[in-house]
């Protein structure tokens, strides 16, 4: 793919998540909601201000982000699927932490909103 994103437009490719089954019943294709997080396949170089320098991206070819469900415009480029958006439609980046030796990488993200669920429960 020899395509550049222009300013602070990045280009993103959805990361499929597995399959939907409601109650044993199988999900299906044209009624799941498409997958609101994606890798960042390509960035523009930034957004210019008016005396000409440029404000760098936060996120960067590689990242792995969250995004609205309505987020960007989609494009096809040599068959295969993409958004193009610009970064303040970006809600979130993923960081992949490893979490020791032989172990998975793990989601900061979720491991935040796991704390957040189990704090102020206290002993009864």
């Amino acid at each position: 793919m020899n395509v550049r994103p222009l300013h602070d437009r990045i280009i993103v490719q959805r990361i499929e998540e597995g399959e939907q089954k409601i109650g044993g019943i199988i999900i299906p294709d044209s009624a799941k909601e498409k997958p609101q997080q994606g890798k960042v396949v390509a960035a523009g170089n930034g957004k210019a201000k008016d005396d000409g320098k440029r404000i760098p991206l936060d996120v960067k070819a590689g990242d792995t982000i969250l995004f609205g469900k309505y987020s960007g415009q989609e494009i096809k480029l040599d068959g295969v699927e993409y958004l193009i958006m610009k970064e303040d439609e970006v809600l979130a980046a993923i960081d992949r932490v490893a979490a020791g030796a032989g172990k998975t990488a793990t989601s900061s993200v979720a491991v935040k909103a796991a704390t957040k669920t189990t704090a102020g429960k206290g002993r009864r």
